[in-house]
């Protein structure tokens, strides 16, 4: 039975498992590797395994499985999955609290998730702290969510988490699944999303990127003010007009018609005449 305080809504239907596993490349229509020729340099991370409806499929690729999940109820059940397969590892917790360095233990991390709605954007704030682990991410989440995740410059939809996913990886919509896939069904549609590591953050030399994030909450602070105006904190708006008409900018543009790219271009000039932008430098 699902709990509506950890928002769960488990992947019932076996059609869109085979599809999702189709997608991630773990279903044996699809294997990207021979289980039994080679020893995977990577591992999966599962964030959320529920009833283990993935987690099946995750363990046919032969490669280490460390599955998480928060509901005790739901660990024992798991545990008894383990049993019948030897690269299962079943991590009772919050994903939150898991230090994911520790658990792929020097490989190369792959990670699936069917994730809560209500906390979606912790837990990729999350993730992200362990970027330079990490391949790829493939996550179920709503509709909503995962076209803020994908969304360009210029569009409704673009905002700071459009920005920070982009910053960290290189965002892919996969496709729309709908309520009935799931038990109990959602009331909103949902859908897989791929994240692929690097994204530009990572050739981008910033040392801290959460003094980036910082920067770019502050830059959409309000959507319909001038990323000028917005930056009034960190500078005077004369000057970001100055860097913005440097960068071939214009001078009056908001921060939802630049690209990850561009906002970066910004920060830098700023960091460059300006102390470390973080929560304590802003007044």
């Amino acid at each position: 039975m699902a709990r509506q305080k950890l928002g769960q809504h488990f992947l019932g239907d076996a059609g869109w498992r085979e599809k999702i596993a189709r997608a991630i490349r773990v279903s044996p229509h699809g294997m990207e590797i021979p289980v039994a020729t080679c020893e995977p340099e990577y591992c999966w991370i599962e964030v959320g395994a529920g009833h283990g409806e993935m987690t099946e499929h995750l363990v046919r690729s032969g490669a280490p499985v460390y599955a998480v999940e928060l509901d005790p109820s739901l660990v024992e059940r798991l545990r008894r999955l383990a049993q019948k397969h030897p690269n299962l590892t079943i991590v009772p917790g919050d994903v939150l609290e898991t230090n994911l360095r520790a658990l792929a233990a020097g490989r190369r991390i792959r990670l699936y998730g069917n994730l809560p709605y209500y906390i979606t954007s912790p837990i990729l704030h999350q993730l992200f702290k362990f970027a330079d682990l990490l391949d790829e991410i493939h996550i179920v989440i709503q509709l909503e969510v995962a076209v803020r995740l994908t969304a360009r410059p210029g569009k409704k939809d673009y905002g700071y988490l459009s920005v920070a996913a982009q910053f960290f990886t290189r965002p892919e919509f996969v496709f729309k699944i709908p309520p009935g896939a799931f038990r109990p069904p959602p009331e909103v549609a949902s859908a897989l999303v791929t994240l692929k590591f690097p994204g530009p953050g990572a050739s981008s030399g910033i040392e801290d990127p959460q003094a980036f994030l910082e920067f770019v909450k502050v830059c959409f602070g309000q959507k319909r003010k001038t990323l000028a105006n917005n930056l009034r904190p960190l500078a005077e708006p004369e000057h970001i007009r100055v860097i913005l008409k440097e960068l071939r900018l214009q001078e009056d543009a908001r921060a939802e018609q630049l690209s990850v790219t561009q906002i970066l271009a910004v920060y830098g000039a700023i960091s460059s005449t300006k102390p470390a932008i973080g929560p304590d430098n802003r007044t």
